[in-house]
């Protein structure tokens, strides 16, 4: 369906691009994932733009949400706006400044990886300049051409020791193309658009690495991608796709692993990626600059007033977090090892250890399932409430399983894109992978209860795509603020029910709202009924569903588990 063009950047603008955004990027995920040499050839920078734009369209819509009563948007006065409309009225909805600050801070908080964090700071270079500009709540072209400049130099400041043919140059070429640009909005995105993909092609010029590879580069192509969505924002129309040279790169190999930020032509590199959020004060920040820079390359740091997001690459990773320590509060923290084993591990060490043949790789989202999960001889990754894991951390799982073969399970319907990077990364290592995209862990626990080594590969793997399918999933948790949903308007503190990722029942008791999904679920059949409890639900809830089980489905289990910190209060599988 076509796009409804915006006249003006306004907050509805800022929601269409953004989702229009996180819409392209993963479409081009892959292909951006695939020709990723530089900084480091670990083939997830696609996954990690995109992870960093989803954070920021789920914050762009939780201002939204806020705004939602009976059909209408409105401001705290009550005001309403028309969304038919094409651009929000002055008096009502979100404004410019509340769309373009959650946009900000959503790609803050959620960026990930290098170019990740760079496109963070271009958004929030932007959004300083729309939001003092949105006083009428929009802003036309002359506002759209100051943004981008402001992005772009922002985002050079960010960085360390800035590199051309990197995606700091395509931004670069975006701006300067967008002050030559005359008319609204429409017309500086297309100007924009079209500068910086006639400076994607010429990176390979720029960067030995990448005419090496034959290849663009990877953060480059992520940022013409955004910028191709912004144009459809104004024009309803999206650009053709980019024509570059795409060659294949085999990641893990011998790619390059200075920093987009290091020095050029530094083949060894550093072991570790780490990034962090920081709450810090500016003056503690510029300090942290310094020793980061002495500690290795790849330094961006971008946020201001008092939030900032840290990513750096170094060998001695503990250092890195220990001078967040010394310069604030560091949380968030993530280390990925770029490496095939352990950093430290030199010629001396025994040989490594025979593969087995197969293993199974599986995502959970709490400490409980997590031990049931090893316990039946999956090598897992934990996914706290809000922190799901990176590709590169799934990477890592995957070797850790030591393995020729692995099948993985990410059990979260939101990390298909990040599960895809890390089965792509694995296999150019030489493990065969297959990845069963399981939505829930209910699904995984299915999956792995049919699991059998002894089996070919391709029929182990069948079987539990079949289980996996075959389980309909559910969950109990409660709403965390006033939104729409397909059952209707939710209040914070409401009770939800979640029948396969849609909302089916609202109600104040977790007890009747479990009790009303199972029956849901029942109705069309089952043979099993998974329970698994969130450390916050009362055992009272299981009993109260294995006793209606009991008495109202002949020649139906039910299983249960304690599932531990996992967001949820309950989850539900019925196979």
């Amino acid at each position: 369906m076509a796009q409804v063009p915006q006249r003006f950047f306004d907050a509805l603008a800022v929601r269409t691009w953004c989702g229009l955004s996180l819409r392209a990027l993963g479409r081009a995920r892959e292909e951006i994932d695939a020709i990723n040499v530089y900084p480091v050839a670990d083939g997830d920078t696609g996954t990690n733009l995109y992870l960093t734009v989803e954070s920021a369209f789920a914050a762009v819509e939780a201002v939204f949400a806020a705004h939602e009563v009976d059909g209408a948007v409105r401001d705290a006065g009550g005001n309403a706006w028309d969304a038919g409309e094409g651009a929000l009225d002055v008096d009502g909805g979100p404004s410019l400044a509340d769309a373009v600050g959650a946009m900000a801070h959503g790609a803050l908080i959620g960026a990930r990886g290098n170019s990740g964090t760079i496109l963070a700071q271009l958004l929030r270079g932007m959004a300083q300049v729309l939001a003092a500009r949105g006083d009428s709540g929009h802003t036309e072209g002359a506002g759209l051409r100051l943004a981008l400049r402001h992005a772009a130099a922002s985002a050079r400041q960010a960085v360390a020791h800035p590199v051309e043919g990197t995606v700091l140059t395509v931004a670069s070429a975006a701006a300067d193309a967008a002050e030559e640009a005359r008319g609204g909005c429409a017309e500086v995105a297309r100007a924009a658009y079209e500068g910086a993909r006639a400076a994607l092609v010429a990176t390979p010029g720029q960067l030995p690495v990448l005419e090496r590879a034959g290849v663009v580069d990877a953060g480059g192509h992520g940022l013409v991608t955004v910028l191709a969505a912004l144009v459809e924002t104004f024009t309803g129309r999206a650009p053709g796709p980019v024509a570059v040279p795409h060659a294949r790169v085999e990641h893990g190999g011998e790619g390059p692993a200075a920093g987009e930020c290091a020095t050029e032509g530094d083949e060894s590199g550093p072991a570790f990626e780490v990034i962090y959020l920081l709450e810090a004060e500016d003056a503690a920040v510029a300090r942290l600059r310094q020793r980061l820079d002495a500690l290795g390359d790849s330094l961006v740091v971008v946020g201001g007033d008092g939030l900032w997001n840290v990513h750096v690459h170094v060998d001695d990773a503990g250092a890195a977090v220990e001078a967040g320590v010394e310069a604030g509060r560091p949380y968030r923290i993530r280390i990925t090892h770029f490496g095939h084993g352990d950093a430290h591990t030199t010629g001396t060490e025994r040989p490594p250890r025979e593969r087995t043949q197969r293993a199974v790789v599986a995502v959970v989202p709490g400490e409980g399932l997590a031990e049931l999960c090893t316990e039946a001889g999956a090598t897992t990754v934990l996914a706290r409430p809000g922190e799901p894991p990176a590709s590169g951390e799934l990477v890592q799982a995957v070797r850790r399983a030591h393995a020729r073969e692995v099948v993985l399970l990410p059990n979260d319907a939101e990390l298909r894109h990040t599960a895809a990077a890390a089965a792509e990364q694995a296999r150019t290592e030489g493990i065969r992978v297959a990845l069963i995209p399981t939505r829930s862990a209910v699904q995984g626990i299915a999956a792995l209860a049919v699991h059998e080594p002894e089996r070919r590969f391709d029929e182990d793997v069948v079987a539990m795509t079949s289980a996996a399918g075959a389980t309909r999933h559910a969950e109990v948790t409660v709403a965390e603020r006033q939104s729409w949903t397909t059952a209707g308007i939710c209040q914070a503190g409401d009770v939800l029910g979640l029948i396969d990722g849609d909302v089916a029942v609202i109600g104040a008791d977790v007890s009747e709202v479990a009790a009303t999904v199972l029956d849901r679920m029942l109705s069309a059949g089952g043979e099993l009924v998974t329970l698994v409890l969130g450390d916050e639900a009362p055992q009272a809830v299981a009993d109260r569903l294995e006793a209606r089980v009991r008495d109202a489905y002949l020649a139906v289990d039910t299983v249960v588990y304690r599932g531990g910190r996992q967001g949820a209060l309950l989850l539900v599988g019925v196979e």
